[in-house]
């Protein structure tokens, strides 16, 4: 019997969460009932969503949408208890990264049948490679995101900091190490740069923090087989990696649980902002004209990656009428509503078409950076139905080595914690 992650994640669920039914239901009049389900992310994408569904509403009189949202912080919790229970909706969105566990686990149906090759064609690769498992596509996304050094112009032009221009151009590993010592001395400046430590231990820290590994060469799992993470995130590359990170804050370089979230944008204490997309609205209102965007520095052997993948939708096995809940999808997958979102949150359209139509992405544009970045260094999170575990168990391996744990034994336990999963579940064969 397989001891899913959805399991242990209802074990933890400390609140009583009531789920709005549907599925697909046909109302009054012959009217189809989508239910949707989405977190609560950040107010511009709230609003974009809802837009989104009026508009689709308003010109579907068979079809009408009821959103519910659910708080993000425990969003994968609360869906876990609504698959263990039968109280899925019929269209679902996610984190890129669970979505192997949710598909292995049979909550999830594939969409191929409803994708044309021409649609697939207009999406990034990095899209449909995220959505992808066992052969089949189980889920797209409006977007995808993008993740790197956000920096103030001004500081960094004051402490004689070279400002790479593109992604050839990125900091080595030892150019990123002398900017922080450069731009700590600035008296105007506690900390070089800021890791959004204020996030919380959450998916925040592998998906910022594991293209770190990467970049020394090291990973969260083998990929080979995805059947163990010994000798990968244990290794010497990896302890090295960490070893490095946890140097930063010790060096007074990053902040390990700072007060709030605008030491870059607002009170203006830090130089640099390790972060992604969804701070370009925050950040510009900020910084203004001094505000630049850096591709991720270089590991030590030159080594060179960064975060992919982001929240997306799937439409749930709980779903009477797919055909229906596609048409929305369809919708919502549209050039035109994904430019809705993106121009919101800041984000990588995820269609070509939509792309090109936004100059921020262009060759020079503000954002071309994130695009250079997912075409040749971006690195998805292990596509393996025990990404849950592996991101839990990274995540407080990575908390307790910001604050002083021997950095080797909590890689340890991590990869023990990892392949303890994997066994349980024999392998995580594929159904």
């Amino acid at each position: 019997m397989k001891r899913s992650i959805l399991v242990t994640a209802v074990l933890v669920l400390t609140s009583a969460v009531l789920f709005a039914g549907g599925q697909g239901e046909t109302a009054g009049d012959g009217v189809v009932v989508v239910e949707v389900w989405n977190h609560s992310g950040k107010g511009a994408e709230r609003d974009a969503l809802d837009a989104s569904i009026q508009a689709f509403n308003a010109t579907h009189k068979d079809i009408q949408v009821n959103l519910t949202r659910l708080p993000e912080g425990s969003y994968n919790e609360q869906v876990s208890a609504a698959a263990l229970s039968g109280d899925l909706p019929d269209l679902l969105d996610f984190d890129g990264p669970f979505l192997y566990n949710y598909t292995w686990s049979g909550h999830l149906i594939p969409i191929d049948k409803f994708v044309s090759d021409t649609m697939r064609k207009d999406f990034l690769p990095s899209i449909i490679s995220q959505g992808t498992y066992d052969g089949k596509l189980w889920s797209l996304g409006q977007f995808d995101s993008g993740l790197a050094i956000w920096g103030n112009q001004a500081y960094l032009k004051e402490a004689g900091v070279r400002i790479p221009e593109s992604l050839d151009d990125a900091w080595t590993f030892d150019e990123f190490n002398d900017a922080l010592a450069k731009l700590q001395a600035l008296p105007q400046v506690e900390h070089a740069i800021d890791f959004k430590m204020n996030n919380g231990q959450g998916e925040w820290y592998t998906y910022a923090f594991s293209p770190i590994l990467q970049a020394f060469g090291a990973d969260l799992i083998d990929r080979t087989d995805y059947q163990s993470a010994e000798g990968v995130l244990n290794g010497p590359e990896a302890v090295a990696a960490m070893k490095w990170f946890q140097s930063l804050f010790q060096k007074g370089y990053a902040d390990a649980a700072p007060a709030g979230d605008d030491s870059f944008y607002g009170a203006k204490t830090s130089a640099l902002a390790f972060v992604g997309h969804w701070m370009v609205g925050p950040h510009t209102e900020g910084l203004g004209e001094d505000l630049v965007l850096i591709p991720v520095f270089k590991g030590p052997e030159g080594g060179h990656a960064t975060g992919m993948g982001s929240w997306n939708w799937g439409i749930t096995s709980s779903a009477k009428n797919p055909e229906a809940v596609w048409k929305f999808l369809e919708f919502l997958l549209s050039p035109e509503e994904i430019l809705r979102m993106t121009d919101g949150n800041g984000a990588v359209p995820a269609r070509l078409s939509a792309l090109e139509q936004r100059d921020a992405y262009s060759e020079n544009g503000m954002l071309s950076i994130f695009r250079q970045q997912l075409n040749s260094i971006a690195i998805p999170r292990p596509q393996t139905p025990a990404y849950p575990t592996i991101t839990v168990a990274f995540a407080e391996a990575v908390q307790n080595i910001v604050n002083g744990a021997d950095v080797k034994a909590q890689l340890d336990a991590a990869v023990q914690e990892i392949d303890q999963d994997i066994a349980d579940n024999s392998g995580y064969p594929v159904n």
